[in-house]
């Protein structure tokens, strides 16, 4: 019963590190992003486009090592 329980703990402690992982960065990514179009406003367009693809690719990560974390506590 007690292995039970630290899987439990375990998974949902991973998804908070997921979470904030994820959150922190995405955060980075949307911060450095502005500084570049604050710089170079001609270059909105293609840092836009970087800056979503990389949130997109972060999310992706984070979603896939949430339902890891899921399966974990649902063993």
């Amino acid at each position: 019963m007690e292995n039970l329980a630290f899987g439990f703990m375990g998974a949902g402690l991973g998804a908070g590190i997921v979470t904030l992982g994820a959150g922190l960065g995405i955060g980075r990514i949307a911060g450095q992003a502005m500084d570049g179009i604050a710089r170079q406003p001609e270059a909105a367009g293609k840092i836009q486009t970087a800056m979503l693809i990389s949130a997109a690719l972060i999310e992706g990560v984070a979603f896939f090592n949430a339902v890891i974390c899921m399966l974990i506590a649902l063993k």
